[in-house]
């Protein structure tokens, strides 16, 4: 498959907002497109981005994304990268692009002076499960809690 990965464009943004959709369906969450493209530009294209993305792009499609943002660990007391979603279409994924995205996230991490990675995922996603475990990931038991505002 040819592809290449690059940060997203503010054209990218319709396509990523269906992705995001259909990433929501996967992991059997809700989701509303309503406002989203605009929210996003702003969130990733601010002087001041909270959020960041890379896609995966064919010369006529987006295939897949990774979108990350940068936290602080009060244990560890250092930077790392909280990689927010990383979803490609059914018919990108068995060709390794998961694994370089991953790769792509470890690079800018060590160029930012990270500690590490962190994601969490469903614990019914088996698929990404594995995937995580063949990398080198260690999973966690916790509970993750939201409380809407």
């Amino acid at each position: 498959m040819e592809y290449s990965i690059r940060n997203c464009e503010v054209a990218d943004l319709p396509k990523l907002v269906v992705l995001c959709q259909k990433h929501a369906a996967y992991e059997k969450a809700s989701f509303s497109p309503e406002g989203k493209q605009e929210l996003l530009e702003k969130a990733l294209f601010d002087e001041h981005p909270k959020l960041y993305c890379l896609v995966v792009a064919t010369d006529k499609d987006i295939l897949g994304y990774v979108s990350y943002t940068f936290d602080f660990s009060t244990w560890d007391a250092g930077t790392f990268i909280y990689m927010d979603c990383l979803f490609l279409e059914e018919s990108a994924r068995s060709f390794g692009i998961g694994e370089v995205l991953i790769e792509k996230l470890k690079q800018i991490g060590i160029a930012k002076n990270c500690i590490n990675i962190q994601w969490q995922t469903p614990e019914f996603n088996e698929r990404a499960i594995k995937f995580y475990n063949r990398i080198g990931a260690k999973g966690k038991d916790k509970v993750r809690f939201t409380l809407n505002l």
